[in-house]
C-alpha cells in the first residue's frame, strides 16, 4: 500500500512539475523526482490515461516527448490551485517541519517560507495544531543549515561532483573520496546521499551526519548510466565478497539483533539461538560490536576475531580487578 501511495503522490506532482519546467530532459527530471528514467517513463505512460470525468481523448492529460525532453500540452486541470482543509494543512505542516529538520533533504529557508504561507492561509486552527506561527517577517525561526548539508544539497542542485571526508562506521575509519551525487534519500529516519564513488567504482550511500567535510568541485557530476537505471543500490549494507566474514551465535532472547544489523541466518539451534554471518571492514570495530552485545552474542570465527574478542574481554576484566585491588 505504501508503494502505491508513494507512486500516487509522485503522479500528482508530475504535471505541475513538468509545467514549471517545460522541455526538461528525462535524465534531469528523473534525478530531481528521485526515480530511474525507466520508472519515470512508466509514470508518464500512466498519466496519459488520467484526466477529467468523461474520459474521452480530449479530457485526458496530454504530454509531448521531443527526443529526450518532456512537456505538458494539456494538464486536465491538475495545475489548478490546491485547496486544503484544516486537517490536510496540519498534516502538511507536520511533514514540512519534519523535512526541514532533516539535513540536506530540502532548503530549510524555502521550507520555513512554505510553512508560514500555509499557516497564514489555513488560519488559526491549523496554526494552533501545527505549532508556533510565523514571526513578524512571515517566517518561522529556524536554526542555520549545517554547512555540510548545504554544500551537498548545492552539488545535487547544480549537478556538481563532491569531495567528501567521510567516516565509515563499518570500517571504523575516515576516508577522503570524490563522488558524483545522484540524489538524497531518507532511510530509517536518516538522510543519505546516494552517489557514484569514483574510488570504489560503485554506487554508495553516505549518511549525512557522518560526512565530516564536503567541497563542491568545479566539475560536472558524471555518474555512469548503470548507476541511474535501477534502484538496486539502495541497500544500506551490501555484501562485499572482499570483506572478511564473521560467524556469530545470537542468543534466542536477543533475536532483535538480527533485525537491526546486516546478518544472514545460517542455522537455528535446538536451544533457539541462531548462528549468523556478517561481513565487516574492521576487526577492531567488529570485536567491539560483539563485546557490546555481552552474553547475547558469541564469536565463532574467524580465529582472529575470536582472539580479538577474548583479548579485549580479558583486558576489561583485568582493569576491573585492578580497580578492586
Amino acid at each position: 500500500m505504501s508503494v502505491r501511495l508513494s507512486r500516487l503522490a509522485r503522479l500528482l506532482n508530475m504535471v505541475p512539475y513538468f509545467m514549471a519546467n517545460p522541455g526538461i530532459s528525462k535524465d534531469q527530471a528523473a534525478r530531481e523526482l528521485g526515480v530511474s528514467v525507466q520508472n519515470l517513463m512508466k509514470d508518464l505512460d500512466q498519466l496519459w490515461v488520467c484526466g477529467l470525468p468523461g474520459y474521452g481523448p480530449g479530457d485526458l492529460i496530454d504530454l509531448s516527448f521531443d527526443e529526450d525532453t518532456v512537456s505538458v500540452i494539456f494538464s486536465a486541470g491538475m495545475d489548478r490551485p490546491l485547496r486544503l482543509t484544516s486537517t490536510e494543512a496540519t498534516v502538511l505542516l507536520v511533514a514540512l517541519r519534519s523535512l526541514a529538520e532533516l539535513p540536506g533533504m530540502v532548503d530549510p529557508t524555502a521550507a520555513q517560507g512554505a510553512i508560514a504561507k500555509i499557516e497564514s492561509a489555513a488560519g488559526t486552527a491549523a496554526r494552533a495544531m501545527g505549532g508556533d506561527g510565523p514571526d513578524e517577517e512571515g517566517t518561522s525561526g529556524a536554526a542555520p543549515e549545517n554547512p555540510v548539508a548545504a554544500t551537498v544539497r548545492s552539488a545535487l542542485q547544480h549537478d556538481r561532483a563532491l569531495h567528501l571526508t567521510y567516516y565509515s562506521a563499518s570500517r571504523d575509519a575516515v576516508s577522503e573520496r570524490v563522488v558524483d551525487p545522484i540524489r538524497s534519500l531518507l532511510v530509517d529516519d536518516h538522510t543519505y546521499l546516494q552517489a557514484w564513488c569514483r574510488q570504489s567504482e560503485g554506487v554508495r550511500l553516505f549518511r549525512f551526519d557522518r560526512i565530516d567535510a564536503a567541497v563542491e568541485l568545479d566539475e560536472a557530476a558524471t555518474p555512469p548510466p548503470q548507476a541511474l537505471g535501477t534502484d538496486e543500490h539502495l541497500e544500506l549494507f551490501s555484501a562485499d565478497a572482499g570483506l572478511p566474514l564473521a560467524r556469530l551465535r545470537i542468543a534466542a532472547s536477543h533475536g532483535w539483533i538480527l533485525d537491526n544489523y546486516p546478518m544472514d541466518p545460517v542455522e537455528t539451534l535446538p536451544d533457539g539461538s541462531v548462528e549468523v554471518t556478517m561481513r565487516y571492514g574492521s576487526l577492531e570495530w567488529m570485536a567491539r560490536l560483539v563485546l557490546g552485545f555481552g552474553s547475547a552474542a558469541r564469536a565463532l570465527g574467524p580465529a582472529e576475531l575470536v582472539d580479538a574478542v577474548r583479548d579485549r574481554a580479558r583486558a576489561a576484566l583485568d582493569a576491573y580487578d585492578a580497580l578492586g585491588a
